[in-house]
């Protein structure tokens, strides 16, 4: 990689622990912009109806700056035997339209604790980067319907025969409802293009093809007057794959 983006990784990344910081200060003087920290647990990590990280729980924390319709953050996933997959992504989202869209740019990252790795690797044939761009309807009090539609638009996609990436793509219907205290929403997603030469796609499809189906119920348990526990349920179905997932964990 030249020096050039070197220097260009190098400010994203410290410019996003400065906002981080400089928002701890915003908060309190403004009560505009938030900074939200938090970890989740979960039995599995299960993602559009793929199982990654193994058989094994998952520690999911999340480090986020927000100011009115920007968002900018970190997210990872780490299986907790240490072996597995492991995953950092940092994401900037915008939302519009009286909070209606949400605009979101992605970079997938999944290190290895078992080998060496070089995350300032950006070239598009040797990167293991995958930036991903998707839109999202948040739907509205009067739609409960959500829609996300999601591309790879650079890095560490499929790769056809002539060495082009496929740009596999991914969308996904949701509904919204709320059923006594438990909210609940019923997905079902599918893997939008095959990648052809009896190549294998990003989602392990050779053909278009629903992969993700299924619910997720949460609700916060009361455990005193000052503190609730946000716990999830999730029952996931890949018809593709003909996998089955259930989903546990909770946010700290």
């Amino acid at each position: 990689m030249n020096i050039f983006k070197q220097f260009f990784t190098g400010i994203c990344l410290i410019t996003l622990l400065f906002v981080s910081v400089f928002t701890v200060k915003a908060q309190t003087e403004e009560g505009k912009s938030k900074l939200k920290l938090t970890t989740s647990i979960m039995n599995r990590y299960v993602w559009r109806g793929l199982q990654l990280g193994g058989a094994y729980p998952s520690i999911q924390p999340t480090l986020e700056f927000s100011k009115g319709k920007l968002a900018i953050g970190a997210w990872g996933a780490f299986s907790t035997n240490g072996l597995q997959s492991q995953e950092v992504d940092l994401y900037a989202s915008y939302t519009f339209a009286k909070e209606m869209f949400t605009f979101t740019l992605t970079d997938y990252f999944f290190p290895s604790d078992t080998a060496s790795y070089n995350y300032f690797v950006y070239d598009k044939d040797a990167t293991s980067h995958l930036f991903e761009a998707s839109l999202k309807f948040n739907g509205t009090d009067k739609i409960p319907f959500t829609l996300l539609v999601a591309a790879n638009i650079y890095g560490a996609d499929t790769k056809k025969l002539n060495g082009d990436n496929v740009m596999s793509s991914y969308i996904e219907l949701g509904y919204n409802t709320k059923i006594g205290e438990t909210d609940l929403n019923a997905f079902i997603g599918s893997a939008l293009n095959a990648p052809g030469d009896n190549l294998t796609g990003f989602y392990g499809n050779t053909k278009t093809g629903i992969i993700n189906l299924g619910a997720t119920a949460s609700k916060e348990i009361q455990l005193s007057d000052k503190f609730s526990l946000p716990v999830t349920t999730s029952l996931i179905f890949n018809p593709y794959a003909g996998k089955i997932f259930f989903v546990f964990g909770f946010t700290l």
